[in-house]
Formats: C-alpha cells, structure tokens, sequence
C-alpha cells in the first residue's frame, strides 16, 4: 500500500421491516345448527392478537351479500380501534377428511391494509371462500375449524452501517466432518470391525467412543471387548442399520433415505431410534423422534406411542398425544391396529390420552 492510501470508508443503509406471526383456530361446534343462518349473517370467532394488534375472523355461512348465496365467506377483522395496520394473512379449513383447501402461501400474497377507522377497511377476506356444496366433505362430527395465519409488516426506520474496507482472507468452513466420513468410506486406519448378520464393518474405536458411552465403556472401560481379531459380533439389529449409525457417529447427520419410499422411510427412522437408544447417542434420538412426530398419522399414531413409551422418548410422547387430542380423530384412532396393542401394553398412557382430552374439553 502507497503512503498516500488509507483504508477507505464506507457506508451502507437498509431497511428490514419487522414480522410479527400468529395463528388462530376457530372451532365452530355443532354446526348443523348455523345453516340457513341467512345471508349477511355472521360467526364472530374469540379476538386474538397478533404483533400487538386484536383480530378476529369472521364467517358466514350463507355467504356475506347476496351475490355470493351459494359460497360461504370468510374475512378477518382488525379489532384495536383508531389502529392501522398492514399484515398478510390466509384462511384456511383444517382436519379434513379429503385434501385441505389452502390459499397460496403467505410469501405469494400482497400485503393487505387494515384500517378501523374506516368501514370499508376494518375487514379483508373472501367473499368466495368456499361453495357450499363443496364445504360437508370438510364438517367432522358436525365441527368445522378454521386456521387464521397473520403476519403483521412493521416498517422500521434505515439503520447507517460504517465500515472501513480491508484486506481479508478467505476461510474455508470446517471439513472435519467430512474428513471423518472419508475414513469411514476408506476404513483407512480402522482398528475394530463389527459383524452383522453376514456383513463386515471395519471402523475406529475412538471415534465410536466419542460419540458413544456404550462404545466408549466397550472398548475402553470395565466392558472392553475381549473378541479376538477385533471383530465383535451384533446381534438384533440389521446391517443397513448399523451402516446407518455409523454413519451419523461419523458425520453428525442421517444418512441420505432418498431411495426408500414413505413406508420403508418410516421403518428405518424407527430402526435408527432404537439403535440410537441402544448406543446412547441422544442427538441421533431425538433427531429420529423429530422425524416421526412429522409423519404422525390417525393410522400410526397409536404404534408411535407404544414405540415411544417402550424407549423413553419423551418428545415423540408428547407429540403424539398432542396430536390425538387436537387432530378431532379420536374415534379413528381407537378404530387403528396399533389402539389395541397400546391398550394391553401401555394402559398409562391411554389414560393419559383420556385425561388430557377431558382437559382440552374443558378449557
């Protein structure tokens, strides 16, 4: 750098408005009893707030003007008097026995302007919601619920950044775990080898042991493993399990499933757990118990709760029984394979089922 150069000084600006999200449920009971309610006439949900705004959505079942009598409309209201606000927001029906009617995604709608001041303003929806004769395929045990996502847009003033330009060096992010993964390819270096029914598996003790107690006390603890060779044999577990875990101890993440279809998908996660349980590898557990909770079902949910309780998964517990007691499905649950097998082998947990639903019920 000459004498006569400095650093030069820059400035830069931006402006990121804030999002405030909210959702609403709004459970409309015993719905039978609202229809012929009449044009113009309205169901009022609970007000709820969002990014320090009150809302409530609104819906009528015979549509909300008489150019809309065979549609059920449905619009949200800005509630906090003399407020403007400006928000995206969606409505959408839920728990449905076909394919849910959605909106476009949130990020795919203009943003609407909500003023309460203003007659024409205090309210945004659809007129068009839904038609009527399309709307039965969505009523369960004569209950219609309807999902209110808000995202409030609050526009926040330009902040100045100052920096001074420099020379600087590129670094490259961290490798090691690929470098780890490369050595369970390679088996360069490997000094323990596992058998698998007919598969061998070479891989290095103190790696395993790193990620694993039950590894860690195998090979260096009061359980050193005494098998000649270094050779130890595995027993109830499939090799393309054990392929699996040995994947994750080495590379922190779960190996790629991309050619396994849904079922088969769902049976090597529940593999993956139990073998993670085993080797007490608790990110690896709760990993697969969050992968489960996403694919809970009215027909698994039940199977899922055994699984869970017969492994001390707490967070798949949880899950699934939040699921039971919100989902309005409990008869078809009670109807799945897996109730029976919970019933006789988990009574608690059917009780807690029970328990948590009366509770909702009454909240």
């Amino acid at each position: 750098m000459l004498a006569s150069e400095r650093p030069r000084t820059m400035t830069s600006s931006a402006c990121t408005p804030e999002t405030a999200h909210g959702a609403h449920l709004f459970k409309i009971n015993r719905y039978s009893l609202y229809r012929d309610l009449g044009v113009g006439r309205l169901i009022e949900s609970s007000t709820f707030t969002v990014g320090g705004y009150h809302w409530c959505v609104h819906f009528y079942p015979d549509g909300h003007t008489g150019a809309s009598t065979d549609h059920v409309s449905a619009f949200v209201e800005l509630k906090t008097k003399n407020a403007k606000a400006r928000a995206v927001f969606d409505l959408r029906l839920v728990d449905c026995r076909t394919k849910p009617y959605t909106l476009p995604n949130p990020s795919e709608i203009d943003p609407s302007e909500f003023d309460s001041c203003d007659d024409s303003s205090t309210c945004c929806g659809f007129h068009d919601f839904l038609k009527k004769s399309e709307l039965e395929d969505y009523i369960l045990d004569d209950v219609l619920v309807i999902e209110c996502n808000i995202a409030v847009i609050k526009l926040k003033k330009a902040e100045v950044q100052t920096t001074k330009t420099k020379f600087e060096v590129q670094v490259p992010r961290s490798n090691l775990l690929h470098n780890l993964g490369n050595l369970l390819e390679t088996q360069e270096g490997a000094d323990v080898s596992f058998k698998v029914d007919a598969e061998v598996f070479p891989a290095h003790k103190i790696i395993l042991a790193m990620q694993s107690p039950v590894f860690k006390a195998e090979f260096y603890g009061p359980m050193k493993n005494k098998a000649k060779h270094g050779l130890t044999i595995i027993e109830d577990i499939q090799p393309a399990v054990f392929k699996a875990l040995l994947h994750f101890i080495c590379t922190d993440s779960l190996a790629p499933m991309d050619d396994l279809n849904d079922d088969e998908h769902e049976e090597m996660v529940k593999h993956l757990l139990v073998a993670a349980d085993r080797y007490a590898i608790d990110r690896m557990k709760l990993m697969c118990e969050s992968k489960l909770c996403d694919r809970l079902c009215t027909e698994n949910v039940a199977t899922m709760l055994a699984l869970a309780d017969q492994y001390h998964c707490i967070q798949l517990k949880d899950g699934c029984i939040e699921f039971i007691n919100t989902s309005n499905r409990m008869s078809d649950v009670v109807a799945s394979k897996g109730y029976e097998h919970l019933k006789r082998t988990c009574p608690t947990i059917v009780v807690d089922i029970w328990e948590k639903a009366a509770k909702t019920r009454k909240i």
